[in-house]
């Protein structure tokens, strides 16, 4: 229990410390227009305020991950709070907040364009069919994940398909329509549901008692199947401590945000409130279930199945579906934005202008029948690719904030160090895994030094490159 408050407390503070400093390192420019300001044309880019802002890229950014990779995080024990508060400092935060900032920098643009920009040709086409991948993954584990517990919040009295026929149809009307028509206006309202059911669950835990059963720090590995730490937590717990998923959604509020200086607590700021739902939902599993119990629950129906039983332990009948709800809200408002960013992401990479309607539904379309194809895949293979293909946009969108960095000659070791590590993970995962390589763990652990290493190494040679031209430019110009 004094773990978890003083994970709480953590987490708050290094809001108001060390978001300061990446904000004092980042460098603000109060005279410089915003693309809302600059770009404005009534469909993407549209001026709003700092707190719907702020709300709204919570409930992006959030999804089921909060929630889901915790209670699944869970089963490791008390280790999974330190990626959180650690990840969800150095990690999460510095990656949102950078990659919201530099794309208000380069006019909104999204990841892919960015690392053309910062990485090179080879990398953004890379990073456009990861991101692109990524999307289409969230939209449909999102779709399925609000599906199913909705359907376990009806008792089963109106069929999935229905369910989901009717979630796909909300996701196809905010991808298509202007961002303040829908997203714009339901989303405080949905964030308000999200933060009274976390804080309940908070609350009751307790007040039932069950507070005093949260496990205290300890580096043991209490997984019960003993899956390695290094690198399935880091690949469990992904948007609760860091996303990749993220890196595309910030670039659609960098395209709302009326001021730079509002960037810390809309970015840095919202990645710490996700850390504490996570904590909040992981010490909550870890209270009311032992390690085998909680595993055979989510094997017996999914992280659903916990949410639902706990939210009904702790809250009883009503103020469980509340809770619920609340939970539903996650998936469903990070799954609507993802298709919107996907749509976005195929616009700008085709360059084709997004005012016209026909425009916007030549995208979406294809992309939800590819989406509605995928729901028929299991679940569980489909969060496996969604967990990679997640921490390895991360890792590129690290590297892209610490290109930026670098060039203008900030301190970069701030989103260095967390891109070396997510890097070595990544590496680390698809040669160990069955849907990967499935090499010997110590082999694998070897690969992904030796890869992650490679990869730095390319790495500042670009840089090292990008600066020469950046200087053969500026000579160009002073000639």
């Amino acid at each position: 229990m004094i773990s978890f408050f003083i994970s709480i407390g953590l987490l708050i503070v290094a809001y108001f410390t060390y978001g300061k400093l990446v904000e004092k390192n980042f460098g603000i420019d109060h005279s410089r227009k915003t693309p809302a300001i600059a770009n404005q044309d009534g469909v993407d880019f549209v001026p709003m305020k700092k707190q719907k802002n702020a709300m709204i890229q919570l409930l992006n950014i959030a999804g089921t991950g909060p929630i889901y990779g915790p209670i699944m995080g869970a089963l490791f024990g008390p280790a999974a709070f330190i990626w959180i508060v650690l990840g969800s400092i150095f990690a999460g935060a510095v990656h949102d907040y950078l990659t919201g900032m530099i794309s208000i920098r380069n006019k909104g643009a999204h990841i892919p364009e960015l690392a053309g920009k910062f990485l090179g040709k080879i990398p953004r086409h890379l990073v456009n069919a990861f991101a692109l991948l990524l999307l289409l993954l969230v939209g449909t584990v999102f779709a399925t994940t609000s599906g199913s517990l909705l359907h376990i919040l009806l008792d089963g009295h109106v069929a999935l398909w229905v369910i989901l026929g009717i979630i796909f149809l909300y996701f196809l009307l905010s991808t298509m329509l202007p961002i303040d028509k829908i997203i714009g206006r339901i989303y405080p309202f949905l964030g308000a549901v999200l933060l009274i059911g976390t804080v309940g669950i908070g609350i009751a835990m307790f007040t039932s008692g069950n507070g005093s059963a949260i496990p205290e720090l300890t580096l043991e590995n209490m997984h019960p199947e003993n899956l390695p730490i290094f690198p399935i937590l880091f690949l469990t717990i992904t948007c609760g401590a860091l996303s990749g998923f993220h890196a595309t959604q910030s670039p659609l509020i960098s395209r709302t945000v009326q001021k730079e200086s509002q960037g810390r607590y809309v970015f840095y700021g919202m990645m710490i409130a996700e850390g504490i739902i996570a904590m909040i939902w992981a010490a909550a599993s870890m209270s009311l279930f032992h390690g085998e119990e909680l595993n055979a629950l989510i094997n017996a129906g999914t992280a659903s199945a916990v949410v639902n039983e706990a939210s009904t332990v702790l809250l009883g009948a009503i103020g469980g579906t509340i809770a619920v709800l609340g939970v539903i809200v996650l998936p469903i408002t990070s799954g609507d934005t993802a298709f919107r960013a996907a749509r976005s992401v195929i616009a700008d990479y085709m360059n084709l202008n997004q005012q016209k309607v026909a425009n916007r539904l030549v995208i979406a379309v294809p992309l939800f029948v590819v989406s509605i194809i995928l729901t028929q895949i299991d679940f569980d293979i489909l969060w496996r690719y969604f967990s990679w293909a997640n921490q390895s946009t991360a890792a590129l969108a690290l590297w892209i904030a610490t290109m930026y960095l670098l060039l203008k000659g900030k301190n970069y070791w701030m989103s260095l160090i967390p891109a070396l590590f997510i890097t070595d993970m990544v590496f680390i995962y698809i040669l160990n895994a069955p849907i990967g390589l499935n090499l010997p763990l110590q082999i694998s652990h070897i690969g992904g030094i030796i890869l992650t290493i490679a990869f730095a190494m390319w790495f500042f040679r670009k840089a090292k490159q990008n600066k020469w031209d950046r200087i053969e430019v500026d000579l160009q110009k002073a000639a």
